[in-house]
């Protein structure tokens, strides 16, 4: 089927990591649980290149177990200093307004 002129295809690559479902599943679950939230606090406080590091190494061994492809994703996105400096505002708020 012809594509509109000017229409752009859609990639599979979401836009941002609001499209990531199990991202915002990953929230929800900090939020909802105390020591899921505190290791992702622990994660997400450290220094910007080691964050990093542990997530690359995290993600290859999720490859090597076959995780579902989302959650590898969701994983992914911490990587990112921006989205790791947000997700961490938004756990630590989660953390004192549930515990």
């Amino acid at each position: 089927m012809d594509r509109p002129s000017g229409a752009k295809e859609r990639t599979t690559a979401p836009r941002s990591v609001a499209e990531i479902e199990s991202f915002i599943t990953m929230l929800r679950v900090a939020c909802e649980d105390a020591k899921i939230n505190s290791q992702l606090q622990n994660l997400l406080a450290m220094p910007d290149a080691q964050r990093r590091s542990l997530i690359d190494a995290w993600i290859s061994d999720l490859i090597i177990a076959e995780a579902p492809k989302d959650f590898i994703a969701a994983i992914a996105c911490l990587a990112d200093d921006r989205v790791a400096e947000k997700v961490f505002e938004v756990i630590f708020r989660c953390k004192r307004e549930n515990y």
